[in-house]
């Protein structure tokens, strides 16, 4: 996954945002396993990108319940 620019992010409603955190953070999850054991070569450049647009998205949706 590329880098998610806010202006993308935020055409997103909640659900596909949900989903997107989901997805993002199963594929970190899995990366990170990948990662200890070792066999993280050519990936280990996905790991900060993919926190850093769990981070974008969740602040999206945090402002979202704010205008709630």
């Amino acid at each position: 996954m590329s880098k998610l620019r806010m202006k993308t992010i935020k055409e997103f409603n909640e659900k596909d945002l949900k989903s997107k955190i989901l997805e993002s953070r199963t594929e970190l999850a899995k990366l990170r396993v990948d990662s200890s054991k070792g066999t993280l070569r050519k990936e280990s450049g996905k790991l900060k990108p993919i926190r850093h647009n769990i981070a974008r998205m969740l602040t999206r949706l945090n402002e979202m319940e704010k205008e709630k």
